[in-house]
């Protein structure tokens, strides 16, 4: 029996919330059934610093999930800064980036991961893409389980490779983002009003950020599912 590759998925952290009134970790359950459903292993990875390096000889994958937090106000564009609270999540999803690229661990970041993929490799982020969209319409939808616009994806990107299609349905549910890439992001996608939507880090074979949640469309033949199917594939190599 061939094994299965194990994906491990960073948290969100809460000092308090519904579930309790003390600190816990909390995470949808849409990125776990993406996983197993492509044939993977999901496990969640705690911020424990002093671990990573334990973490990442154990998983064959990372996926650094969304989130409403704070990233480094050095990644904006000039004048601005991030619109939402700072988390004691940014700095260990760091961290944990640079040492999975370093050892070439296939990387997906969803959201807020693909902005922090994105602003530790040069590129800019904008607390308001809506300046940065050639329509009126709103980014930040509120049933992420619908297809809510499309994505055009660049010829010869990894994720034209991936998905085998030059344009595919998405949801939306962000009010930040990347605006410009750098010379180690790529963009490989962008919404039909030229918001970005993926980002690919130059030199990795998986290193791969999206801004959509494609972890709600998990139909054979969709699109969405091929990013974790490729990435419980690439891991298993």
């Amino acid at each position: 029996m061939t094994k299965k590759p194990i994906i491990g998925v960073t948290l969100d952290f809460l000092e308090n919330g519904s579930f309790s009134p003390r600190p816990h970790y909390a995470i949808r359950d849409s990125y776990f059934n993406a996983i197993a459903k492509a044939g993977g292993i999901p496990i969640g990875i705690p911020f424990q610093s002093q671990l990573i390096d334990e973490y990442l000889e154990r998983v064959d994958g990372i996926i650094i999930p969304g989130g409403d937090f704070a990233l480094e106000p050095a990644w904006y564009v000039e004048g601005e800064k991030p619109a939402f609270p700072p988390s004691s999540r940014l700095n260990f999803d760091i961290e944990i980036i640079k040492k999975a690229l370093a050892k070439n661990t296939p990387l997906l970041g969803i959201c807020a991961g693909m902005q922090i993929l994105a602003g530790m490799h040069g590129a800019k982020l904008s607390s308001n893409i809506q300046k940065y969209s050639s329509t009126n319409s709103s980014h930040r939808g509120i049933d992420a389980t619908e297809y809510t616009h499309n994505v055009l994806v660049e010829s010869g990107s990894v994720l034209s490779k991936i998905t085998n299609k030059a344009e595919f349905a998405v949801n939306s549910h962000h009010t930040e983002g990347v605006v410009s890439g750098s010379d180690k992001v790529a963009i490989s996608g962008r919404a039909e009003d030229g918001v970005v939507e993926a980002i690919e880090i130059s030199g990795h074979n998986f290193a791969i950020g999206v801004q959509w949640h494609p972890e709600f469309f998990l139909e054979d033949g969709d699109a969405n599912f091929a990013l974790f199917k490729a990435l419980v594939k690439t891991a298993a190599k």
